[in-house]
């Protein structure tokens, strides 16, 4: 098909800038000069890539998916390139999650891959969609608490399982408890955030779940509780990642617990992404048996 990566660099600045000016700007072009790099690779692959309208571009489902892969392409070229040209080890390993990694395990975790493989320093970096991430090749690995979709071009292993909490305002009337039930929140207001989606009205039994704020992250989401204007609920490893001296977390009796997931692109972008798999695996194993997951 003679695609260059010139047309892969188009195709993603578009995606990403949303205007033919400023993915022009991004990449030092002129505006038909992108045009017409755009128009060549529509044309080789015999689809539309683009919608066009007067005042913004989207990309169209095709488009979404090969900018994906471009992304993870362009990103692994750079990488070799700049090893090649530095003469520098491998880069590292970036792992990331969106509210919480591997809670209380994460640091563990961490320090036992720094002591084996020295050479190899891992980045964690929170990022709101890790997935898309992962697929653009931006992030090695990540700890997901959803499962990846079967079509997502991603791998996965369910690593461990962990509780599910209730989050209140101190000197809410549930701080003083040892537990609390779902039925103890139905007449508050939850607060539901949008980048993380182990929490929804289905929790609840049919006609009895509670009323629901939305917040866009867990910054928001821990202000709303500590304020008093809403409560929440959540898995285990939010309480480590993000303590809060207005918000007490209890343990949800009655509600099943969140499967933690670390996930990978299907052909893995970094050399260490099975070695890092394996010492997970085996860190849980060794410290957490009964949160395993099977």
């Amino acid at each position: 098909m003679n695609v260059e990566l010139r047309h892969l660099r188009a195709l993603v600045a578009i995606g990403e800038e949303r205007t033919i000016t400023d993915a022009a700007i991004a990449l030092h072009l002129s505006q038909p000069a992108l045009s017409r790099t755009l128009e060549q690779l529509e044309s080789r692959l015999g689809v539309r890539l683009v919608e066009r309208t007067t005042r913004r571009l989207a990309l169209t489902e095709a488009g979404q998916r090969l900018s994906e892969h471009a992304h993870r392409i362009l990103s692994q070229l750079d990488d070799a390139l700049a090893e090649a040209a530095t003469q520098a080890g491998p880069r590292p390993l970036c792992l990331a999650f969106a509210w919480a990694a591997l809670g209380r395990h994460t640091v563990p975790l961490l320090r036992m891959w720094r002591e084996r493989h020295p050479g190899t320093p891992v980045q964690v970096r929170r990022l709101d969609d890790p997935e898309a991430a992962l697929r653009r090749g931006t992030a090695d690995l990540a700890f997901l608490r959803t499962r990846p979709a079967d079509d997502s071009g991603l791998a996965h292993t369910a690593l461990a399982h962990e509780r599910r909490l209730a989050a209140v305002p101190d000197g809410h009337p549930l701080a003083e408890r040892d537990t609390v039930n779902l039925a103890d929140l139905t007449r508050e207001v939850v607060a539901l955030c949008s980048t993380a989606a182990t929490t929804g009205s289905d929790l609840w039994p049919e006609g009895r779940s509670p009323r629901t704020i939305q917040v866009p992250g867990v910054d928001e989401w821990l202000t709303v509780i500590a304020t008093g204007e809403a409560v929440g609920v959540t898995a285990e490893g939010t309480s480590h990642h993000h303590p809060h001296p207005g918000v007490r977390y209890l343990p949800l009796a009655d509600a099943d617990p969140v499967t933690v997931y670390l996930a990978w692109p299907t052909i893995p972008a970094h050399t260490a992404t099975e070695s890092f798999l394996h010492l997970a695996q085996q860190h849980l194993r060794s410290t957490s048996a009964g949160s395993v997951a099977e």
